[in-house]
């Protein structure tokens, strides 16, 4: 996965750990797609403060994601209810009962539901 993506996922489930002040530079840097020196200019602090922040910030949110594993856990349950689409399509197209094409109907429509 690209680094910028990865970063603002991770901020997306860890920001509100982080200081605001950490937080506000990688947003910054990593969502509103500012320069260093742009975001220097609106936190009011250096281009150097900005990097260091924003480095320090990048190695919480990867030490919170190997100690927890929320985003990881988030995407195998992503993965694990396309699957489980996929397999209920599977059932409802090969089914000639109404019934077992209904339920896995259901289960389809659970599982997108469960997605959003």
């Amino acid at each position: 996965m690209e680094k910028n993506i990865e970063i603002s996922l991770l901020l997306d489930f860890y920001g509100e750990l982080l200081k605001p002040s950490v937080r506000e530079t990688i947003d910054l840097y990593y969502n509103d797609d500012l320069s260093l020196a742009e975001v220097a200019a609106q936190c009011g602090i250096t281009r150097q403060g900005v990097r260091d922040s924003v480095k320090r910030g990048e190695a919480q949110l990867f030490a919170y994601e190997e100690k927890l594993g929320l985003m990881r856990r988030f995407r195998e349950l992503e993965d694990g209810l396309d699957e489980i689409s996929a397999l209920a399509e599977k059932i409802a197209a090969g089914s000639s009962d109404e019934k077992t094409a209904l339920l896995a109907a259901q289960i389809t429509a659970l599982a997108g539901k469960l997605k959003e």
